[in-house]
């Protein structure tokens, strides 16, 4: 095997290596910087189609990759897609609660898309620190809406991205353990 042929599949590990991290930051700089304003109270119906369509996408997404878990499936990266669909979640919830904090009395203390992203990593987390509260019926909704996606999907994704992970470090500590004979073909030992 020459060098350039050694360097291909290293070139390929990096690639690999990169993509969900790529992938997270360019979600990130989506959120901050993608026109959010024209959701919320001046186009209803734009925004909680919009909400209703990214969550059923998002669940259906989700559950695909956990079923690729589930099935031991060697077919691409679910854990990898799995993390990124969590993060997208999250941006999406943060969108929702930026584009709700736009109505009068629905949110105190949140005003930036900061914010935003704060009160929704402080939710999935079941902290609550009180700072950032929502105080209309509206927005409650929305937040009880995350408490049970969270349990049902993101749950369900985090266990099958963990059972994956589990598999691989598995896998690497067999094969360490018991590392494959030399291909036989060669020249015979004497």
């Amino acid at each position: 095997m020459d060098t350039a042929q050694r360097r291909h599949p290293r070139a390929k590990l990096w690639l690999r290596q990169l993509a969900p991290a790529a992938a997270f930051v360019l979600l990130i700089v989506g959120y901050f910087t993608l026109p959010l304003n024209r959701f919320g109270p001046a186009h209803p119906v734009l925004s909680w189609t919009s909400f209703g369509v990214a969550l059923i996408t998002l669940a259906v997404l989700l559950l695909a990759q956990i079923r690729k878990v589930l099935l031991t499936s060697d077919q691409g990266r679910p854990a990898a897609a799995i993390a990124l669909l969590i993060s997208l979640s999250l941006v999406i919830f943060a969108s929702t609660y930026l584009a709700l904090s736009h109505s009068p009395g629905q949110f105190n203390g949140l005003h930036t898309r900061v914010d935003a992203l704060y009160f929704t990593l402080v939710t999935t987390a079941t902290i609550g620190y009180g700072d950032i509260n929502a105080a209309g019926q509206t927005a409650r909704v929305v937040v009880l809406v995350q408490i049970f996606y969270n349990f049902v999907f993101l749950t369900a994704g985090a266990s099958a991205f963990s059972r994956q992970l589990r598999g691989q470090v598995g896998s690497r500590m067999r094969h360490r353990a018991h590392p494959e004979p030399p291909d036989a073909s060669g020249p015979p030992l004497d």
